[in-house]
């Protein structure tokens, strides 16, 4: 993880860039600061990813949202049953360097959330986009989807969000 960081840092004060070249096998990409970004995902600008799957969609924390937010100590989550709204807050991750609310990237009710976060929460740095999952949601309008970013383009706002800072 350190030796990622120093990588990332580094790359960015060079202004050295990778070209983001997709691994069919894995099916992922490397952005400029390393980190993973899945195909078959939609992405908010805020960095939490959603998988439609049937009826049911799956929303966590992107992989560049937990390598910025450091180890992940504590994850507040809704309980099943409530209703999440597209951009409004539904839970929030503390980690060793701050507290930073989730924000839904579509509408819906909640009707599964990932328990294990509870007790072992750093399965999100782990794992962001498989053990380390926050909700499921039956999406109350699923066109919120569109608005959505794919792949590329969510690896080009990092870019360009990272060049920023």
């Amino acid at each position: 993880m350190a030796l990622r960081m120093w990588a990332s840092s580094t790359a960015n004060a060079l202004k050295i860039s990778c070209s983001s070249k997709p691994n069919v096998s894995l099916a992922f990409s490397l952005s400029r600061c390393f980190s993973t970004v899945l195909d078959g995902l939609k992405y908010a600008n805020s960095h939490e990813w959603v998988k439609h799957e049937g009826p049911v969609a799956t929303i966590g924390i992107t992989d560049h949202a937990q390598d910025h937010l450091g180890e992940v100590v504590f994850v507040e989550l809704p309980e099943p049953g409530g209703a999440v709204s597209q951009g409004k807050g539904f839970g929030a991750v503390e980690s060793v360097k701050a507290t930073s609310d989730i924000n839904s990237p579509i509408s819906g009710e909640v009707v599964e959330v990932n328990s294990k976060l509870s007790e072992t929460p750093g399965l999100i740095n782990s794992s962001p986009y498989e053990d380390g999952w926050m909700i499921k949601v039956k999406p109350s309008s699923p066109s919120e989807l569109e608005s959505l970013m794919g792949p590329k383009e969510y690896t080009k706002f990092c870019e360009e969000e990272d060049a920023s800072h």
